[in-house]
């Protein structure tokens, strides 16, 4: 096998596991090929998606204004327990939604970081003083 058929078949089988997380996320083949497409076009976070795919670890050397895939995820478990606070329990079994969400976030703040710093910095869950 060529260097160019093995790169092909990773590539093919990172295909296949994002579209088993947009199908167990409840998401569409539209979300599917706008998220693959946009983590073909940032390949600092391709492999780390490639990373966790193979290891289910996180390189975390890809990052957004000092921000990595792990600081998004544990941003975005903050916010799954202010949901589970209040009694929305969507993603409580679904750990495979919250990886894709986080990568997704991951994605978007490479295009655009400002609205997602600034939400990071403000919105947490429920378990500091003042929140309910």
């Amino acid at each position: 096998m060529t260097q160019e058929e093995a790169i092909r078949q990773a590539l093919q089988l990172l295909y296949e596991w994002a579209g088993n997380l947009c199908q167990y996320a409840g998401e569409d083949e539209a979300f599917l090929k706008d998220f693959w497409d946009r983590l073909c076009d940032a390949p600092e976070i391709l492999q780390e998606f490639s990373c966790y795919y193979d290891t289910r670890n996180f390189l975390c050397e890809a990052a957004i204004e000092g921000c990595t895939i792990a600081d998004i995820l544990v941003w975005q478990i903050d916010h799954f327990k202010a949901h589970l606070d209040k009694g929305e329990e969507d993603m409580k079994f679904n750990g495979d939604k919250m990886i894709l969400y986080a990568f997704d976030t991951m994605l978007k703040m490479k295009e655009n970081p400002e609205p997602y710093l600034r939400k990071m910095r403000e919105e947490t869950g429920t378990d500091y003083p003042d929140k309910i």
